[in-house]
């Protein structure tokens, strides 16, 4: 049924892009049902798939593209349905159907991040309307005034030879966050670091953080609210010294390693201004599935991470309850889309919850798949290296994803599934999607 159901909503979508394009070439004699006959005819074909994905962008221009978008009614515990198996990403939140075109994923992303505001993380501030820049001596300065407060973001930036402009990449704590930096020079790529102290401490003092400066009343939020709160932040201030900086803004990057790979994670998901994100081994509260996580060993549960990290509410979520989170990270992911994400696993790391991790990556990859894009989406999770420490066997993943997304390089193979859990029957925790019955087989 899972199938079906995708193959009908991506054979939809190109039918509604063979109808565009053919009235833009001035014909009309053929009617949408034929166009829509026809497109199931071609659906699968390759060109048909490359004419759609044209049509996507890989990035935006602005942080949210659907700000005035209307909350969905957000639920007490109590009143939230069991749901078992994994949420449905193309479901509206208030039940009345499914996402059946691309330019409807826009609301109902929208809704998935209102949701993992409310019940996770809090919600991301928005832009304050005082923001000042100035780029002096190899250092971004970024000063954010609310409430008669200053927080000031500095960042280092290393700027290749030449006149640009740039791609570039936000790491996490360092200049390429954990990812090698030769990757990165090598391309004459930019390399941006992200201060996360100067927003929130790694282990909040809830309330007595910079960014409770700006946002006294802001007590509850986790980091992971916080967090891109600043990366949106850094990201304003190189549009405000864009004229002084030869870097393009269209191609920013950004990553980060284990709790700074589920920050990665969440600020590429919240700035649609991001065009690539790299989560290094983000572990549970970042790629894994809550859902998931509570079936395995000791790993990451939503009961057990961090909750610095998170509001101090989602703990009502844990054991049993994570059934009654109205969404889950495979969510998270998808609101990546239709950017591009890659997902970089470590299975030497119980902790780290892999096998979650590449339930979730397989469920979160039907929304790019759905909308002709499946190649902007892609996981590599292997061992035997330490703990966010590239091994040279995942070089050519990262290398392809900066190649395409950053350099533009189109004849770069992003196609990359790569784990050791072929075994692993992902299917069962996501086929229900489109049923209406949100059931969880048992194992085979």
């Amino acid at each position: 049924m899972k199938i079906i159901n995708h193959k009908l909503i991506k054979e939809y979508c190109v039918a509604s892009e063979i109808h565009t394009i053919w009235h833009e070439l001035g014909f009309t004699f053929i009617s949408f049902p034929r166009l829509l006959f026809l497109a199931v005819v071609i659906a699968n074909l390759s060109f048909t798939n490359e004419l759609f994905a044209q049509k996507i962008p890989l990035v935006y221009d602005i942080e949210n593209t659907c700000d005035n978008c209307p909350k969905p009614v957000l639920p007490s515990l109590a009143e939230l349905p069991v749901i078992e198996p994994l949420t449905d990403p193309f479901a509206w939140s208030d039940g009345s159907g499914r996402v059946s075109s691309f330019e409807d994923w826009r609301k109902r992303r929208a809704e998935i991040k209102a949701e993992i505001e409310h019940y996770e993380i809090g919600v991301k501030p928005q832009r304050p309307d005082t923001i000042t820049a100035r780029f002096a001596d190899g250092v971004l300065t970024v000063d954010i005034t609310r409430n008669g407060q200053v927080l000031t973001l500095t960042s280092a930036i290393s700027i290749p030879s030449g006149d640009g402009p740039f791609p570039a990449i936000i790491g996490i704590g360092r200049p390429t966050g954990s990812l090698p930096a030769e990757i990165f020079k090598q391309r004459n790529i930019a390399t941006i670091t992200f201060n996360f102290a100067q927003v929130m401490s790694h282990t909040q003092t809830r309330g007595n953080e910079p960014i409770n400066r700006l946002y006294p009343e802001l007590t509850y939020i986790g980091a992971y609210s916080a967090w891109p709160w600043g990366v949106s932040r850094l990201i304003d201030g190189l549009e405000l010294v864009a004229e002084q900086l030869p870097i393009d803004l269209k191609r920013l990057a950004i990553s980060g390693c284990s709790f700074a790979g589920k920050m990665a994670l969440f600020a590429g998901a919240f700035d649609e201004r991001i065009a690539l994100t790299i989560a290094q081994e983000p572990g549970g509260g970042g790629a894994a599935a809550w859902r998931v996580s509570e079936t395995l060993g000791k790993v990451e549960t939503l009961g057990a991470t961090n909750y610095s990290w998170f509001i101090e509410e989602m703990r009502q979520f844990k054991d049993s309850n994570v059934s009654r989170l109205p969404h889950d990270h495979h969510e998270l992911m998808a609101m990546v889309a239709p950017r591009a994400l890659l997902v970089l696993g470590n299975t030497d790391y119980e902790w780290l919850a892999d096998e979650s991790g590449y339930v979730s990556c397989r469920a979160a990859h039907e929304v790019w798949k759905t909308f002709g894009i499946g190649d902007r989406f892609g996981f590599s999770i292997n061992g035997g290296h330490p703990h966010c420490m590239l091994p040279p066997s995942q070089y050519p993943e990262v290398e392809a994803f900066v190649d395409k997304f950053l350099l533009g390089n189109t004849s770069a193979n992003t196609n990359v599934t790569i784990s050791p859990f072929e075994n692993v029957d992902y299917l069962r925790w996501f086929q229900w999607w489109g049923t209406g019955k949100p059931v969880l087989p048992a194992k085979k």
